[in-house]
């Protein structure tokens, strides 16, 4: 991920567990009436940001009620908005990026190479496994979708795979990476909430990841086989089409190779999509000076034309005609401009999140949730209810882990459990789902960078949800299930 985490305050007020769901409850039925009766899949160009502020303003009453300063709310928003900061300009970034990587033909080019070597009955396990070494390369879910994410989104339209379906194979995979890796910095958090260190919480962890990662493939691969080719058949007038509007060569992918090296190495996301930005662009002036000119309004490429194109694919809606129709629609962008939709949803969420934390709602939930439950399979069902509900509750993936964490931790203590039990829990309910949520700040992210409504892949994102259930199901039979007198043993 590439968000900051932010750390709820230690003090929170009291608040009785029937105020706390009000606020919930009310924006649940007002976003499934939205998206399921009145809007659809436009409900995210703007209604369901305003119904997000709706619930904040109903939130805003149950803390007036119980005599919590306006103020006081005010400064947790605040305090959330700033969080989102550097979310919000790495979206701007991808943007940019797809925007001068369009231009520049290096998302053609890995599409006119995917198309030639990835047919439609490989074409979600080959994604699944792309996704999956790319993100423990970088550590984080958000590079790997708004770098090789976007292109197979590109792959998938060319071949006629739907767009849902390959988006949730990305996401399976760029999540089992960012869970697996230790540059990830959900990985890094979980452990750090939980009490035990980041390896010991790694090699924890692979018993459930792996299993639910191989039932991904498997159905993904079963997936695969039964879908029909109908995008093969126009793809030698397809390949053409690319072929004649942009200059294509493997020595484009030197910039995208750049870009995962300097995040390999550490380089913050932000100031390696902002490179990435610039190297696509030199490379459009450089391998593409036709397409630059006609986007700068001119026939040929002079200085002005030039710095017109190259602004116009960073921030604006920019679209490259083919001689191939189908094309045109996949040949397009929206820069920085189309990713203001998805940070509105962002800011809204967090106003929302925020109010939420400072009335003290989200540790009314997460405390109820844990008087429910006594037995040791209780206390992980316990946790994994409380991940998922501030989840959808706080709209944000860090306070569902450190939320929970903070307060399962005493309790797992008790009941003889080592810490890495909980941070496992955490990460395979409080990271992995936080992308099936449209009003999530992960879920939002995902949606606007591929360019698929989250409703659409949260089905096919078998990974996502499978995580919890078999986190429940390791719980359940009591499969490594590790107490305090063998990780005392083992140290």
């Amino acid at each position: 991920m590439n968000q900051t985490p932010q750390q709820p305050n230690t003090t929170k007020p009291n608040l009785p567990i029937y105020q706390a769901l009000i606020p919930v409850l009310v924006l649940v039925f007002l976003l499934f009436f939205n998206v399921l009766f009145a809007f659809g899949d436009d409900a995210l160009s703007g209604s369901n940001q305003f119904l997000l502020l709706i619930g904040a303003a109903i939130a805003v009453l149950v803390g007036l009620a119980n005599k919590i300063s306006f103020e006081a709310m005010m400064d947790e928003v605040a305090e959330n908005v700033k969080s989102t900061s550097g979310a919000i300009l790495i979206l701007l970034m991808v943007g940019a990026l797809s925007g001068t990587w369009l231009i520049s033909g290096i998302i053609p080019s890995m599409i006119y190479y995917g198309m030639e070597l990835l047919t439609p009955s490989i074409f979600l396990a080959s994604a699944v496994v792309i996704c999956a070494i790319i993100s423990i390369a970088t550590g984080s879910s958000w590079t790997t979708s708004a770098t090789i994410g976007i292109a197979l989104i590109g792959i998938a339209d060319a071949l006629g795979i739907p767009l849902g379906m390959a988006a949730g194979a990305i996401i399976s995979g760029a999540y089992f990476g960012d869970k697996l890796s230790p540059m990830s910095d959900t990985t890094n958090l979980a452990p750090a909430m939980a009490g035990t260190d980041l390896f010991t919480h790694i090699r924890y962890m692979t018993y459930t990841t792996l299993p639910s990662f191989i039932v991904t493939m498997v159905v993904f691969i079963i997936i695969g086989l039964t879908l029909e080719p109908n995008g093969q058949v126009q793809t030698n007038d397809l390949l053409a089409a690319i072929n004649d509007t942009f200059y294509i060569s493997p020595w484009l992918f030197v910039v995208p190779i750049a870009v995962i090296i300097l995040v390999v190495k550490k380089t913050p996301p932000l100031i390696a999509l902002f490179l990435g930005t610039i190297g696509g662009g030199v490379t459009a002036l450089l391998a593409q000076p036709d397409i630059v000119a006609y986007l700068g309004g001119g026939t040929d490429l002079n200085l002005l034309t030039g710095y017109k194109g190259l602004i116009n694919a960073i921030t604006v809606d920019t679209a490259i005609p083919t001689s191939f129709e189908p094309l045109n629609d996949l040949f397009a962008s929206g820069g920085m401009a189309g990713m203001l939709g998805t940070i509105w949803l962002i800011i809204c969420a967090m106003v929302f999140g925020g109010v939420m934390d400072a009335i003290g709602a989200l540790s009314a939930i997460s405390a109820a949730l844990l008087k429910m439950f006594h037995s040791t399979f209780g206390l992980f069902a316990s946790t994994v209810a409380s991940c998922l509900a501030i989840n959808i509750a706080a709209s944000d993936q860090y306070l569902a882990i450190v939320i929970p964490g903070k307060m399962y931790a005493q309790a797992f203590k008790e009941k003889e459990l080592a810490p890495e039990n909980l941070s496992r829990t955490l990460e395979d309910s409080g990271t992995v789902t936080s992308a099936l949520i449209p009003w999530n700040t992960c879920g939002a992210y995902q949606s606007g960078v591929l360019g698929v409504d989250t409703l659409s892949y949260a089905g096919y994102a078998v990974f996502n949800w499978l995580s919890p259930f078999m986190t429940l199901l390791f719980a359940a039979f009591r499969i490594k299930i590790r107490t305090l007198a063998q990780a005392q043993k083992s140290k």
